[in-house]
């Protein structure tokens, strides 16, 4: 079969790259080594953590804040069982709407392990055993991440576990010791928190989240310590063994006195690494960087070899579903001749525990680093009408603009639905607004997004109504 385009993987940078380029008219294939579309955004990451965190957070609320809000409950319980069902049931409903969508756009599917023959030709390996052959103008990697481990831990997925086991766990834990302060323990780790779990993270940075703003890490470390969770910061893990039942983590201490711990699950999350095995790359001349197994693009995200492309996960950049959607209809659109843009500056990042975490543009160590001067304003959500009526006042917003132009430089907030209100951030900075300009924009009342308009009144002048 002949093609304009294959794209191998059908994550969020596969499943939208195909989907644009056969909205611009390419004849476009997806192919998938897994039985169902979505990659683990869908299957395993995203979308089932998203449904436990929300799940989760119900049980959280009736347990602690309903009675304040004049609802009360007897023999309040968790169905593990049922939470985890429930978020199967998203899980199924949103891979199946990948299948909805690529047959509406006559985009042909094969189940099984893509490898490149040659730059145009691609060898389809199914679950069978056998093989079919397809031929394309262009190709678009897209293979996505796996979880990462440290060289001297193994995962045996029954009790030293990586994000995947964590999300379809047979029975609520006692104690769960993650490895890592970053996006994926902490999510996944106020899930169980929130349970009633007792989880302890070691993370051998000084802050959890370490790739965000300063001050959202201290906040979010503080809010989890509230629902119980230690912090180890600044430890280096040296070891996780398991005896069937229980988990021991030995660590060292920032002055190099040897610790353990024991639970009876322990969570690996250290990160994702670029997965690019069995593609066949060296059949085609293409090399993967030496550290993460990433594949170098240049600026039209192609590869060494012409009419290779690759997105998401496997290039450079952060590991963002979004950023991975973007990239796939920035290619689609570079195939077709045209002439996108991203601006990679712009890109949000977040962290979906309660309160959220987001963040866009740049830090305050980074305008540091670079020297730039610049002027900041907050406006914490205790100071919110609406934050007070749902109970959600943890938090604040942070908005930093340039000293002279008093342009938005970066927008920072951990708060209520601070997934959602981040993208005032984007659109404001993607036109350049001005702090000014936001807090002129007139903002519902009572919101959470007024927190944003007092924030860039804070910047501007001190000029902030309600603080």
């Amino acid at each position: 079969m002949q093609y304009d385009v294959i794209v191998i993987g059908s994550g969020p940078g596969g499943y939208v790259a195909a989907i644009r380029c056969a909205q611009l008219g390419l004849k476009t294939a997806c192919i998938e080594k897994y039985s169902t579309f979505g990659g683990t955004c869908l299957n395993v990451g995203c979308i089932p953590s998203k449904a436990l965190l929300d799940s989760s957070e119900h049980y959280y609320n009736a347990a602690h804040t309903f009675k304040t809000h004049g609802i009360n409950l007897e023999n309040l319980q968790v169905d593990f069982a049922q939470m985890v069902n429930r978020k199967n049931e998203v899980v199924a409903q949103t891979t199946g709407g990948i299948t909805f969508l690529f047959k509406k756009n006559k985009i042909d599917s094969y189940q099984g392990v893509g490898s490149f023959k040659n730059k145009n030709t691609v060898v389809v390996k199914k679950t069978d055993g056998s093989e079919e052959t397809l031929t394309t103008k262009n190709v678009i990697i897209a293979t996505g991440s796996k979880p990462s481990s440290l060289p001297f831990i193994k995962i045996d997925k029954q009790r030293i576990i990586t994000s995947t086991e964590a999300l379809n766990l047979p029975e609520l834990p006692k104690h769960l010791v993650i490895i890592g302060g970053g996006v994926i323990g902490l999510e996944l780790g106020s899930v169980y928190a929130r349970l009633g779990v007792k989880v302890s993270v070691v993370e051998f940075m000084d802050a959890i989240i370490p790739t965000m703003d300063r001050s959202l890490s201290k906040e979010l470390q503080k809010i989890l310590q509230k629902l119980g969770v230690e912090f180890y910061l600044g430890h280096k893990v040296t070891g996780a063994t398991s005896d069937g039942n229980e988990v021991t983590v030995t660590f060292d201490s920032p002055k190099g006195e040897k610790m353990e711990l024991k639970g009876d699950y322990c969570m690996v999350g250290v990160g994702r690494v670029a997965y690019t095995d069995g593609l066949g790359l060296e059949n085609i001349g293409i090399t993967v960087e030496e550290r993460g197994k990433k594949i170098t693009v240049d600026e039209h995200l192609e590869t060494t070899v012409k009419g290779v492309y690759a997105i998401g996960d496997v290039i450079r950049g952060a590991m963002l579903a979004h950023k991975a959607e973007d990239e796939g209809t920035f290619v689609a659109e570079i195939i077709a001749g045209q002439k996108p843009h991203i601006n990679y500056n712009l890109i949000p990042g977040v962290v979906y525990t309660w309160p959220e975490v987001a963040s866009v543009g740049y830090t305050e160590e980074q305008l540091k680093e670079k020297g730039v001067k610049y002027k900041s304003g907050s406006f914490p959500f205790k100071a919110s009408g609406r934050a007070r009526a749902s109970m959600d006042t943890d938090g604040f917003v942070k908005v930093l603009a340039d000293a002279a132009t008093d342009e938005i430089l970066g927008m920072h907030m951990i708060g209520p639905r601070a997934a959602d209100m981040i993208a005032e951030g984007v659109v404001a900075m993607e036109y350049r607004a001005s702090a000014e300009d936001v807090s002129r924009m007139s903002h519902a009342h009572p919101t959470y997004t007024e927190a944003i308009r007092e924030a860039c009144l804070a910047a501007t002048e001190n000029r902030a109504i309600h603080i």
